[in-house]
């Protein structure tokens, strides 16, 4: 099952989770530097592994009241600051600082996976999740995507469910 273990791919093993790994090619300087349209890490995986990019999920870290908490979202939408603080019973949200992100989930920007984190920290994922019988997000390296059941991607995770996303412009 899992051709590369990571955290959240022996997380998942450990819960008794199904799930399939895909990795894809990256760029190493990111995925502006392809020279094609995706502008970001989830829409560069959805491109590359030929998937609905709605299907696939990015990981986003933000300050909630002073404390960090994970927010999960489409990667065609973009992350409602004031709707994730409301989803956890905070009043203010920012983006919190990639480095903090990092630190926090022992993740690399472009790689961090809301699964098996460093830090337990609470996440939330977008009620759109519920909409497909399988989603994608990272397994916790650049180029490389789980795949599983929404309810197992909850499940691993210990979220939340709630609309936290707002379209892209």
């Amino acid at each position: 099952m899992a051709a590369r273990g990571t955290r959240a791919t022996e997380r998942l093993s450990s819960l008794g989770i199904a799930y399939a790994v895909h990795p894809y090619p990256t760029s190493p300087h990111g995925p502006a530097h392809h020279g094609g349209p995706p502008e970001s890490y989830g829409e560069e995986a959805a491109a590359a592994l030929g998937v609905a990019p709605e299907q696939v999920f990015k990981t986003l870290v933000a300050v909630v009241d002073g404390s960090l908490v994970v927010g999960v979202v489409p990667v065609t939408g973009h992350l409602d600051l004031k709707a994730l603080a409301h989803a956890v019973g905070g009043k203010r949200a920012d983006m919190a600082p990639p480095a903090d992100a990092e630190r926090a989930t022992g993740y690399v920007v472009g790689g961090i996976s809301p699964i098996a984190q460093r830090r337990r920290l609470p996440v939330v994922v977008d009620d759109s999740v519920l909409g497909y019988p399988t989603v994608y997000c990272s397994a916790g390296q650049r180029g490389l995507q789980v795949e599983l059941a929404p309810a197992d991607l909850i499940l691993a995770c210990g979220a939340s469910v709630a609309p936290i996303a707002r379209p892209s412009r």
